[in-house]
């Protein structure tokens, strides 16, 4: 039987998790703004270059918007693909946001209740996102999740660069001083980006969870140390993870792609 002491002994008390797609159905919102964005931008829905682009935003899911948007438009060169690139995120923001009032979101089921239990076991939860700042508090406002957490954070909040970057992961570490060490942190989101920016962090747990855009393998290959069929299942898996105690840094290494770190030479 394991006892509260060794359960505790060395807990993950931050915890960073994503929105859409892991915390918020949205049922394919995404796609559905981005396609009226670019039909103001004056890309016909069903064309190819639509579908060249329709294919950029699924692939890069959890990827900071703007930064999507500069990448489609970087041909145009210059001021004017940043102007391009600025209005069609503008555009789709707005087009989100719209959605969002129409009341097309909803929690990912169990989504709350795992926040709340998380809190209730002294952990600091945090909610990232890949949209602007006025949508992410439109959703939050949606939900009636505006209390929900201490902290939510946007790419603008972390310094403007949003995954894969771990800088969302690392301004949450900074920022609440739940741990003293990032590798207590767990990280959990439903696309490959959301994984990169867990593993580029230092994050423990980093768990890919299978209610939104990308499937098992594509979460394995980008790093994810756990996948789970949703959130509603992490306050579980950090629970075993604290009972079995610091995980292997070389298996730990080996999930994510990375080198393992050398052993320490005796003194």
């Amino acid at each position: 039987m394991t006892s509260p002491t060794d359960i505790t002994r060395d807990p993950f008390r931050l915890v960073v998790l994503d929105m859409a797609g892991t915390t918020v159905a949205d049922g394919g919102l995404v796609e559905q703004a981005f396609s009226a964005a670019a039909q103001r931008l004056g890309v016909r829905p069903g064309s190819d270059e639509h579908a060249r682009q329709l294919e950029h935003v699924r692939a890069t899911m959890g990827e900071s918007k703007i930064s999507v948007f500069r990448h489609l438009f970087a041909g145009e060169g210059g001021e004017d693909g940043e102007d391009k690139a600025q209005r069609a995120n503008t555009a789709f923001e707005e087009a989100y946001g719209e959605l969002v009032d129409a009341g097309r979101i909803a929690p990912v089921p169990g989504a709350r209740e795992a926040v709340e239990r998380l809190a209730s076991e002294g952990r600091t939860v945090v909610l990232t996102t890949g949209f602007a700042r006025p949508t992410q508090d439109a959703i939050l406002a949606a939900l009636g999740w505006q209390d929900l957490v201490p902290l939510t954070l946007c790419p603008a909040d972390a310094g403007g660069r949003g995954r894969p970057f771990p800088d969302m992961v690392l301004a949450a570490f900074l920022r609440t001083g739940a741990v003293d060490d990032v590798r207590r942190t767990a990280v959990a989101g439903d696309t490959s980006y959301d994984m990169l920016s867990g593993v580029r962090s230092g994050a423990g747990i980093v768990a890919g969870v299978l209610t939104g855009a990308h499937d098992k393998d594509r979460l394995t290959r980008h790093g994810a140390t756990h996948v789970l069929g949703s959130v509603a299942e992490l306050p579980d898996l950090i629970a075993r993870a604290e009972a079995a105690g610091p995980p292997d840094p070389a298996a730990r290494a080996e999930v994510a792609g990375l080198p393992a770190a050398p052993a320490r030479a005796e003194a």
